[in-house]
């Protein structure tokens, strides 16, 4: 898919003030205050900014921090960034197409998921469509 490129006005146009806060300024949502950190249906994740499918709902989990959390991303979708903000260091995950600020990816946390990684994404950066095929995965 081809970048998309667009100015902060566009952004603001097209984005509500908390997705925007998110997706351009990396923000990070409240803990445990995100529409998806409990949905478990079956279906796919796709960026609110751009519709670029991101995560597939089998590859979700329940983490316990209070944010939607994923093992594995849909292959060339996101991209990594060091972010050394707030005194630690972190690598963030953005939208490969848009350059939106989906939240952090961590590492060797021992969860019991077959990556070993915990994709801790807010929901303010992310838009669920669900499957037709079943209306949840009863994932607790």
């Amino acid at each position: 898919m081809a970048k998309i490129e667009k100015s902060d006005k566009e952004w603001k146009k097209e984005l509500s003030p908390e997705q925007y806060d998110v997706l351009r300024g990396k923000g990070t949502e409240a803990p445990f205050s995100g529409e998806y950190d409990s949905t478990f249906d079956l279906g796919t994740y796709s960026c609110a900014a751009c519709g670029t499918e991101l995560f597939e709902s089998d590859k979700k989990f329940d983490a316990h921090c209070g944010w939607p959390s994923f093992y594995d991303a849909k292959p060339g979708a996101v991209e990594f960034h060091v972010d050394d903000s707030l005194g630690m260091s972190r690598t963030e995950v953005t939208c490969a197409t848009c350059g939106g600020h989906l939240g952090h990816v961590f590492e060797g946390e021992g969860l019991g998921v077959p990556t070993d990684q915990r994709y801790c994404i807010n929901s303010l950066s992310l838009k669920f469509v669900q499957s037709d095929k079943s209306n949840t995965r009863g994932i607790t």
